[in-house]
């Protein structure tokens, strides 16, 4: 019998079963749970938009969802949404039905523009900032970091990547460097390459002693007197804004490093879609998807 609750009652009530806050997701990626705030207050707006969907059409409500409702749900909203609101009802009626949907393409047209600097422009941006900002701008246009993964590098023999990966051999093709570590989302360690060069200018940073810094309400042990986090993001986008007169902020830093990494790795021989998972690992999600949107 269907449900007299509200669509919005329901999607709390479906996610309430899911969620187990406090355990690392990508420790526990298997068991069906929800391990992050953010994800949970997704699937929670989605799922309600699906709860709405069935009353609308008379189709029960989220106890009766099935995957042949699920698919009828994605490509009605085909047409309307985006890809990645598409994904996300997806993922979210996958988590409460248990099962895997198929993969339904947006319908609508969405226009990007790339986020992505030039290298001369990232030496123009580095080289009007302070030298800890400098640094941290090279580090992570170099190897595709993250603002709080700056915040998190030490050198890859002293702490090891995650094992519940498997880590291609490709990574880093065609480059030379040294390896150190960073931990992402998630808490995924990864380890990235620097050049040489950058790497002897971050070791003269070296901390005598680690200390505990907190950026956007997370702890972090930093190793390196350089910059990161929020601050460091700021002061990118302001320099950014003095050379340049624009800023796609210091995330279009991993972008640039996605673009050059692809046409690095397919001048080297590798094919298109092999490329891009590598650079997929390299920047940290594993995602082909996500990476697609780094090369537009």
């Amino acid at each position: 019998m269907p449900s007299f609750r509200s669509a919005k009652t329901q999607s709390e009530h479906a996610i309430s079963q899911k969620v187990a806050l406090g355990k690392g997701r990508h420790d526990h990626r298997q068991d069906g749970k929800i391990h992050s705030v953010g994800t949970a207050r997704g699937y929670e707006q989605a799922l309600k938009g699906v709860a709405a969907y069935q009353h609308e059409h008379k189709l029960g409500d989220l106890r009766s969802l099935t995957a042949e409702i699920a698919h009828q749900y994605l490509h009605d909203r085909a047409a309307m949404v985006s890809q990645k609101t598409l994904d996300l009802d997806r993922q979210a009626m996958q988590m409460h039905l248990g099962v895997k949907l198929e993969v339904v393409k947006s319908e609508k047209e969405t226009h990007y523009s790339t986020r992505s600097y030039s290298t001369a422009q990232v030496e123009r941006i580095a080289s009007a900032q302070s030298d800890r900002n400098s640094l941290a701008t090279r580090i992570a246009h170099n190897a595709g970091l993250r603002a709080h993964e700056l915040l998190t590098i030490r050198p890859a023999i002293e702490r090891q990547a995650s094992t519940h990966r498997e880590w291609s051999s490709d990574r880093f093709a065609g480059r030379d460097g040294e390896r150190y570590s960073v931990e992402g989302k998630g808490g995924l360690v990864r380890e990235v390459l620097l050049s040489r060069e950058l790497a002897r200018q971050l070791e003269m940073t070296r901390l005598a002693e680690p200390r505990q810094v907190t950026d956007r309400g997370v702890n972090y042990t930093q190793h390196y007197a350089i910059g990161g986090g929020r601050a460091w993001s700021q002061s990118f986008s302001a320099a950014s804004q003095r050379e340049l007169g624009f800023s796609n902020g210091a995330h279009g830093l991993r972008h640039s490093y996605a673009q050059e990494r692809m046409e690095e790795l397919q001048r080297g021989g590798m094919n298109y879609d092999d490329a891009k998972g590598t650079v997929a690992q390299e920047v940290g999600h594993f995602d082909k998807e996500t990476t697609e949107a780094y090369l537009r």
